[in-house]
């Protein structure tokens, strides 16, 4: 019997030291996989994220353990110094591992690292302070309260209490925001004077809100209504939460407030980020990591030029198909679209009600109309939603919200409805397209959806030159393949893609031919017939990030040449549902990784 039981001992010994073992070279080492070694890289960042676990949703039910549902970052310069060094380190790791000895799909990843991690530690080392960190369209006066009112899960009394704990964090992570602008400060880097004009506005409006129309609150108590809790319990969080908005958040943003007003005369006279210091080269850094190419902004300036051109001949021909007298610009002549109240919603009580139903019922149809040309469609599913009130008069258009990678909370997309100008009923179904079927949602849910991709593909890096691109290129497929209605949808799309070649004219021309934001603005109401809202929204979106705008027609771009190129290679055997599997199967990859895949498979095929 003693045998027996040191045999057992010995068992556990041996399987105890094969862990320990493992987990060394894991976490001490060069780990023998690749893939073992970025998905613990990406494990790591979760970890080191509570709003990224929460964000995932998978890591909720262990959140008894982990406590990440009330936690925030606290963005100290020894949390991003710390971050670096992790970077640096990983760089190492990564370029140790040999080419001869990984599988394909791990190449993919190498690359895509190694591409990524370089850029981060390029931003650190060259740019830390060069991004305006509270701005129009984000910063955390805006992004915590989104995170908290969209993200963060109430779904019991332990979830609410998180809630006001991460809530109380907001003073801690204002307070380290402080510190940043007092070191741009130090640089002389300041954004320009219309960005310290929203910011003090958004400012002031979160700091006066009544305690009902507070969205923090307002959002807290219609998810807390719905719990099984009694009604002192319920009265008694409710209170905690006035009490620490009091304490901790509007000190937080009171003393954001005073420092933008006190700096307001510093405000940067120019536009552009050729302003500040070296920022020719920051801006070829941005168009690099933005585009995943090595165009320059001289090339990229030229393709918009050409791209305004033929999409406008387009237009020109659409509009003598319907009959139009074209004796006026393309701008001109959409802009009277854009405000002909046959395609404008009445300015009703109930408007965003009725938008938001058109929205589905364009989505449902959506769905059925791709079907034939995608091998496989997204398990989770999406939601149309209006854009929040305290966000609504600076935000896009649109944007796109990913489901949790568990898919127990949808995609959203939010649909900008301040101005009924923002929604005229051609351009509605272009929208649609662009960020849910076949846009955003169906690549983003069908890369999470994968399970030929590792953690590290799933969630470990992000391009907009892939997606929005992608997203771009759905706004044409779904012309191509009969999913708009009339001509009118049609040029909706054309209308939309003018001004993603706009962006390509005017962010450039902002950021490295010195225009002002007026003489961008100019532009591109003349040439798009954009509303003088969504012109000024969009022209100061590319101020503060500059670009990033360039993504989406420049990714565009490049799937289209990849499809000619196929058709033209494969012939007969070209197959266009295969194409977008192969666009698709492989995640979210930087441009120039896309063209290897689509080189491979047409050499694989012929």
């Amino acid at each position: 019997m003693n045998n027996i039981f040191k045999y057992i001992r010995y068992i556990f010994l041996s399987i105890f030291f094969i862990i320990l073992i493992f987990f060394i070279n894991l976490f001490f080492m060069k780990p023998i996989s690749l893939d073992h070694f970025l998905n613990k890289e990406i494990s790591l960042e979760l970890i080191r994220s509570p709003e990224y676990m929460t964000y995932v949703g998978v890591f909720d039910k262990f959140n008894f353990i982990l406590k990440h549902n009330e936690k925030l970052t606290i963005p100290t310069n020894s949390y991003y110094k710390k971050n670096h060094e992790n970077k640096l380190k990983r760089l190492s790791i990564l370029k140790k591992y040999k080419k001869e000895s990984l599988s394909p799909n791990q190449k993919i990843s190498q690359k895509i690292a190694i591409f990524d991690t370089e850029n981060d530690i390029y931003q650190y080392e060259k740019f830390r302070y060069h991004s305006y960190l509270f701005n129009q369209i984000s910063g955390n006066h805006l992004n915590l309260i989104e995170f908290m009112t969209d993200t963060h899960p109430i779904k019991n009394f332990n979830d609410a209490q998180n809630y006001i704990k991460r809530v109380k964090l907001f003073g801690d992570i204002l307070n380290a925001n402080l510190e940043w602008l007092h070191e741009q400060k130090r640089r002389e880097i300041y954004p320009p004077r219309f960005v310290f004009d929203h910011v003090i506005n958004q400012l002031n409006k979160l700091i006066s809100y009544k305690e009902e129309d507070n969205p923090l609150i307002y959002i807290f108590t219609k998810k807390l209504n719905t719990l099984k809790i009694s009604n002192s319990d319920n009265l008694k969080l409710k209170k905690h939460l006035i009490k620490t908005i009091k304490s901790d958040v509007n000190p937080g943003f009171l003393k954001i407030l005073n420092f933008m007003m006190d700096n307001y005369n510093n405000a940067n006279i120019h536009h552009g980020v050729w302003s500040l210091p070296n920022g020719d080269e920051f801006y070829n850094f941005k168009i690099k990591s933005f585009t995943t190419t090595d165009y320059s902004p001289e090339q990229i300036h030229q393709i918009g030029l050409t791209e305004v051109n033929r999409i406008s001949k387009r237009m020109i021909e659409i509009f003598n198909q319907l009959g139009y007298e074209v004796n006026k610009t393309v701008g001109e002549m959409m802009n009277e679209l854009n405000e002909n109240s046959n395609f404008l919603y009445v300015d009703s009580p109930d408007r965003k009600k009725i938008v938001i139903s058109d929205y589905n019922e364009m989505l449902i149809q959506a769905l059925k109309d791709v079907k034939p040309y995608f091998e496989r469609l997204p398990k989770s599913k999406v939601e149309i939603r209006a854009v929040p009130e305290y966000s609504e008069k600076t935000a896009a258009g649109g944007y796109y919200q990913a489901p949790s990678l568990d898919g127990s909370r949808p995609g959203v997309f939010y649909a900008n409805l301040y101005d009924i100008k923002q929604t005229p009923t051609f351009g509605m179904r272009t929208l649609t397209f662009h960020e849910t079927i076949p846009g955003h949602h169906l690549q983003i849910a069908l890369n999470q959806e994968n399970k030929e991709l590792t953690l590290y593909r799933k969630l470990g890096y992000r391009t907009s030159a892939y997606t929005e691109g992608w997203a771009l290129y759905a706004e044409q497929l779904a012309v191509e393949i009969g999913m708009t209605k009339n001509l009118y949808d049609e040029l909706g799309v054309l209308q939309s893609e003018m001004f993603r070649a706009n962006r390509l004219v005017v962010d450039t021309g902002i950021h490295f031919k010195k225009w002002s934001r007026e003489k961008a603005m100019d532009y591109m109401k003349k040439t798009t017939g954009m509303s003088d809202t969504q012109v000024r929204v969009e022209i100061e979106r590319y101020i503060v990030w500059p670009g990033q705008a360039l993504s989406y027609k420049i990714g565009m771009l490049k799937i289209l040449e990849l499809r000619e190129r196929a058709k033209e290679k494969l012939g007969k055997k070209f197959n266009l549902k295969d194409f977008h599997s192969i666009v698709l199967n492989q995640g979210i990859v930087p441009l120039f990784i896309l063209e290897d895949l689509i080189n491979d498979w047409i050499e694989n095929t012929q």
